[in-house]
């Protein structure tokens, strides 16, 4: 038995299932657009850790390439002769690491602006 005015009109139904499937739609694509949005973040965020990692391993090696050339001019300067030995190997010595130092900040900017490129790129 009907119930008196409590009959949803077929218009009425209609519009709320297709009401229905367009939130389902729209959530359906959010949700897609989330997932997309977090695997790029983890894909930046691995893509950044990994270039963090390169860049301190090159700053790693530099420091080490840069006590040994102390050490080499400590022990050359322990066998001058005289203090125009001394000098002339100080000159050479500041020369030699003003070249290194120049070489070792154009690697680590080269390795940081590849980093930076590459977090916007999609991780393999």
């Amino acid at each position: 038995m009907k119930t008196p005015g409590l009959e949803v009109p077929p218009e009425m139904r209609a519009f709320a299932e297709k009401s229905v499937e367009e939130a389902k739609k729209a959530f359906e694509t959010y949700m897609d657009a989330a997932t997309k949005a977090i695997n790029t973040a983890e894909s930046s965020a691995g893509n950044m850790q990994e270039g963090a990692r390169e860049l301190g391993r090159k700053a790693f090696g530099f420091a080490e390439d840069n006590v040994a050339a102390s050490f080499a001019f400590a022990e050359k300067l322990v066998r001058a002769r005289d203090p125009q030995e001394v000098m002339r190997l100080q000159a050479d010595f500041a020369k030699a690491q003003m070249q290194a130092l120049a070489e070792q900040a154009k690697a680590l900017g080269d390795t940081a602006a590849k980093s930076a490129m590459d977090a916007t790129k999609p991780r393999k």
